[in-house]
């Protein structure tokens, strides 16, 4: 099938109809009714067969199709990238992503040291989970890209920032008072209490199943979440223990929740990441150390 063939039969599976498909690719019915037929000559078998108007797609069809859609969403990455490498990068603006659990306290903060020193550019900020913000960084649908995990893929470079501790966050009368008063849990002394799990796709709920396996525990887990702002938000509500990293943590509502650390230690790191493809800008460089010091401020203020 060439190229044309591949778009015309998308649009008539997506349409169902021919007069359909010419109305999404703005072309004639007689020009989408031969490249149909041409297509099917090419392949030797048919497409749709034709029932009282509609057009009902072939058993092949239906085979081709899931693999025509995946080559459209390519395109639309390459279509998505040519309009990024057209704009410039955005001249005057810089675009920057970080997961959930940058984005309440360290950001702003960034955002403002950022401010004073270049009041001129524009910030433009969206969160988005570490998949996503590889993804959108790879495409150069942003600048920078800030989360809690190292990403193996060629064509980032990543920097690392900061080092933040995992913390137990526990509702108010759910941990023992000797506990609580010694500042620090270990996992072990969880096992009984209902805890609010990390989506195991996550780097911190990858660190925390690897810490559970060589100590050789268990957690009962009454919910999963993919953001930490969530499970803290259900620990602030007595719905189970969660354990988030450190900067979570600061929005802690101490008179809801404790916060103890984890014994043994177990930490996260944050990474910047950017496009190896292009060299940093001066704002880039200089967002990237707004960010490590607004990191610094957050986590330094993290145990009062």
């Amino acid at each position: 099938m060439r190229l044309r063939h591949i778009e015309v039969f998308h649009a008539i599976m997506l349409t169902g109809s021919v007069s359909g498909a010419a109305r999404m690719l703005s072309v004639t019915q007689p020009a989408v009714s031969r490249t149909l037929q041409h297509a099917e000559l090419q392949l030797g078998f048919a497409l749709f067969l034709r029932d009282g108007g509609r057009l009902q797609p072939t058993p092949e069809a239906q085979a081709l199709f899931p693999h025509v859609e995946r080559l459209f969403a390519q395109l639309g990455d390459v279509q998505r990238l040519s309009a990024s490498l057209k704009a410039g990068h955005g001249q005057g603006m810089l675009r920057v992503l970080t997961v959930p659990g940058l984005g309440l306290d360290v950001f702003p903060r960034a955002v403002q040291l950022f401010r004073q020193r270049h009041p001129q550019v524009l910030v433009q900020h969206q969160t988005l989970h570490s998949p996503q913000v590889i993804a959108a960084l790879v495409l150069q649908e942003a600048d920078l890209g800030y989360v809690f995990s190292l990403a193996a893929n060629p064509a980032l470079v990543a920097e690392r920032l900061a080092q933040q501790p995992v913390v137990c966050v526990a509702p108010k009368g759910m941990l023992a008072p000797a506990v609580v008063r010694a500042g620090a849990v270990a996992l072990a002394q969880l096992a009984q209490l209902p805890v609010i799990g990390i989506d195991r796709s996550d780097p911190l709920g990858r660190a925390l199943d690897a810490a559970l396996r060589e100590q050789q525990t268990g957690l009962s887990e009454v919910v999963s979440v993919q953001t930490y702002h969530v499970a803290l938000a259900l620990a602030q509500q007595g719905v189970g223990v969660a354990l988030v990293e450190g900067c979570t943590a600061v929005a802690a509502d101490r008179s809801r929740v404790d916060v103890l650390a984890l014994a043994p230690a177990l930490n996260t790191e944050v990474h910047a990441l950017r496009a190896r493809a292009r060299a940093p800008s001066l704002a880039m460089r200089a967002f990237t150390r707004c960010m490590q010091q607004a990191l610094q401020q957050t986590l330094g203020g993290a145990g009062q």
